[in-house]
């Protein structure tokens, strides 16, 4: 593939048209006509429909809509929603998000296929978005607790330098893009409709706030209106851009569990947060776990592991499980234990109550006293406060 930065500004302009024109003539996944742009280049697929020389399969992905899509519209389009067209041919797209899609549709699996380009409306760069992403999605109809974790996983997820990507829908989605934009952090919003159409409608401000600190993102074009199937076929790009997919609520049958079933299929790990066993919304949730598809994951600390690569410097001790006496050796230890259960005692008194040799302990007094574990007093030794 040419290097995009190398190319004139007619050949951007073909190429950008007629990516333009193929991503909006067929509706996606579209897995006959990628796999037909893959092996030939866009400009030549071009040519091949308008002339109706396609292969048969492709003719029947573009056919509806071959005569009334006009590529120059599309990016007339564009330049007015304040978004712009990336395409494989660009630097800015995501080659090592996508490279896996593209294998599944080689490979036969329903209802998969790299998108042909996309329409992106924020200040990141996609590629460096996407490049260390983790997707976290969920219930629509989340719970307090629900909702809490996923801005909270996001959060945490942001502010240890991961892209945090969702479906910018009501409940989980929303939390999570919330808790990374909180964290001052870059979030992704893939969108069931084009880039310049709020959707859900009370999200409008969300996506903006997305759009400053991220991307919003849509394989369709502007002015595309959502609908049921396309949330399912969108949930692709979410599942393939993550290095793993969070759960934290999904239902029995749900978006969120399609999202967790493409990722698997895509060799994602698929991360599932617990709830009560009498909430609906942990139902997906339990199930993904119980029957081994999913990992259980209590915490950002744990989501960070499971997708930092092997070698990385660990996650941060997760609160509440750290104590200052970790580094203690153990005889050192045993010693603070009895001082913790004794007030103004002698060096006698402990060694009784610990079983070391009196020697040992007056040893260890002196040191645990200058590391701020004990202080010495008229009375004797006690625990430091």
């Amino acid at each position: 593939m040419a290097d995009w930065a190398k190319l004139g500004a007619k050949t951007k302009r073909e190429v950008l048209l007629a990516r333009a024109f193929l991503a909006a003539v067929a509706e996606p996944p579209a897995p006959a006509l990628a796999g037909f742009v893959a092996r030939h280049g866009p400009q030549r697929v071009v040519e091949a429909i308008q002339r109706g020389k396609a292969p048969p399969d492709v003719m029947a992905e573009v056919e509806a809509r071959c005569e009334d899509v006009s590529a120059e519209q599309l990016l007339d389009a564009t330049e007015v929603a304040g978004a712009r067209l990336v395409v494989p041919e660009d630097d800015e797209w995501p080659h090592s998000a996508f490279e896996d899609l593209a294998g599944a549709r080689e490979v036969g699996l329903p209802e998969v296929a790299e998108p042909i380009a996309l329409w992106v409306r924020g200040r990141a760069d996609l590629a460096t978005a996407l490049d260390q992403a983790v997707a976290v999605v969920g219930a629509r109809a989340a719970s307090g607790y629900g909702e809490h974790v996923s801005a909270e996983f996001g959060h945490g997820l942001a502010q240890a330098g991961f892209t945090v990507v969702s479906g910018a829908a009501y409940g989980i989605d929303g939390a999570a893009h919330r808790g990374a934009l909180a964290a001052g952090g870059r979030t992704v919003a893939f969108l069931a409709c084009g880039v310049d159409v709020d959707y859900p409608a009370g999200h409008g401000r969300l996506l903006r706030a997305v759009a400053e600190q991220g991307a919003v993102v849509s394989e369709y074009p502007p002015g595309t209106s959502p609908r049921k199937h396309r949330f399912l076929v969108r949930n692709r790009l979410i599942a393939a851009s993550g290095r793993a997919a969070v759960v934290v609520e999904a239902g029995a049958r749900s978006g969120a569990g399609n999202t967790a079933n493409t990722a698997d299929s895509l060799g994602r790990p698929v991360l599932a947060v617990p709830g009560p066993i009498t909430s609906k919304n942990s139902v997906g949730c339990h199930g993904m776990v119980r029957s081994g598809r999913a990992v259980l994951v209590t915490s950002i600390e744990e989501v960070v592991e499971a997708v930092s690569p092997i070698g990385s410097p660990g996650p941060v001790e997760t609160v509440g499980t750290h104590r200052r006496t970790d580094g203690l050796k153990p005889h050192a230890q045993r010693l603070h234990d009895s001082l913790r259960g004794m007030e103004g005692a002698s060096a006698d008194e402990l060694a009784r109550d610990c079983g070391l040799p009196l020697g040992e302990v007056r040893a260890l007094l002196p040191e645990l006293e200058m590391s701020g574990f004990a202080v010495r007093s008229d009375r004797g030794w006690s625990v430091a406060r």
